[in-house]
């Protein structure tokens, strides 16, 4: 059987380790051969792709990104694209396909497993949004990288007597916020799941300086407030309608020093926090789904996606895994809301 492998959407600490897994056990175990798809669904439509072996895996349990590359092209807004897909898999040879990907890549994913196509699915994504698991690869590393550097702001925030804020990912989920936000100590927490009162905000950064701190926020880039709308940083679009947000941050330093007089500075941490070397529990956690994924390829579980839950890895339907997001529960945060101010 000839297995291919794509990579979609923005990159993730752990996409190697699952490419790794999935050939270390596919080569030898069941005999497989395998294609790799670049750049996402670019891949299988323009029939892009690089073999994948044994040696071609080597030394990538540590290695950020991914080395098939990755897009967010969407097969179902290019005219003829599905087809173009499936002809291009059956020219190439390739029986079976294995996406690892968030939501709009799995999404893809799902559909072409309606339309025919045997595809098992991998989650990924730093958000931690995906329905379905526990815990996606490669959110644990965006969290520990969020939260050292508020542990750096906190000290540059005391020196200089200001007020910081953090922007971090999450467009419409706050997991990244929520726990690098709490393991870093913020004064405040905006996620896109409960909308700030502004005066709150800025009465909980007076009440800190009044006790001769300096306050940190940890916001969302989709965090709204109450009675506004997501900051953007562009008025485009992608292949799967996401507006590209960014600027809430410099937003709510702006809105705090004309409304306290206190000096704020924002610092955005962007693709940081999705670049390099993955943690260890990432590591962990992409082997374990790229095992389980070629372990389904073998057993035909097609149109299922490997899932965590409880320490347990399962298969969960694509569809069902895909058709909403994995939202924090404002129960969950107002148990943060405990230490905030």
């Amino acid at each position: 059987m000839r297995v291919g492998v794509l990579t979609g959407g923005g990159d993730c600490p752990g996409l190697n380790a699952v490419i790794r897994a999935i050939v270390r056990r596919g080569v030898p175990e069941y005999g497989y051969e395998f294609l790799g798809f670049r750049d996402g669904w670019r891949g299988p439509l323009e029939a892009e792709t690089r073999s994948l072996d044994i040696p071609a895996v080597r030394g990538l349990l540590p290695r950020g990104g991914t080395i098939l590359g990755s897009s967010r092209t969407n097969p179902f807004a290019i005219e003829d694209g599905v087809e173009r897909i499936r002809r291009n898999l059956q020219s190439l040879g390739v029986d079976a396909l294995v996406a690892i990907g968030g939501e709009d890549t799995l999404g893809v994913a799902s559909e072409l497993y309606e339309k025919g196509v045997k595809v098992v699915g991998v989650p990924k994504t730093i958000d931690n949004d995906l329905s379905g698991t526990d815990y996606t690869f490669g959110f644990d590393t965006a969290v520990n990288i969020a939260t050292e550097a508020i542990d750096r702001l906190h000290t540059t925030a005391e020196s200089h007597h200001r007020a910081l804020i953090v922007e971090v990912m999450g467009r419409h989920a706050g997991w990244i916020a929520l726990h690098s936000g709490m393991a870093g100590g913020a004064n405040a927490i905006l996620i896109p799941e409960v909308r700030f009162d502004l005066g709150q905000v800025c009465a909980w950064v007076e009440s800190r300086f009044r006790l001769d701190y300096a306050p940190i926020i940890v916001v969302s880039e989709g965090a709204m407030p109450q009675g506004g709308e997501a900051v953007l940083a562009s008025g485009g679009k992608d292949e799967f309608g996401h507006v590209r947000l960014g600027g809430i941050g410099d937003w709510l330093a702006h809105e705090i020093e004309s409304r306290t007089g206190k000096e704020a500075r924002t610092t955005v941490l962007g693709h940081v926090q999705r670049g390099g070397t993955p943690s260890a529990r990432d590591r962990w956690l992409a082997t374990r789904f790229g095992l389980h994924a070629i372990d389904a390829v073998a057993s035909g579980q097609w149109g299922q996606m490997t899932a965590l839950r409880g320490s347990e890895i399962t298969m969960v339907p694509l569809r069902e895994a895909t058709e909403q997001l994995k939202l924090v529960d404002p129960a969950l945060y107002a148990e943060a809301a405990v230490f905030f101010g």
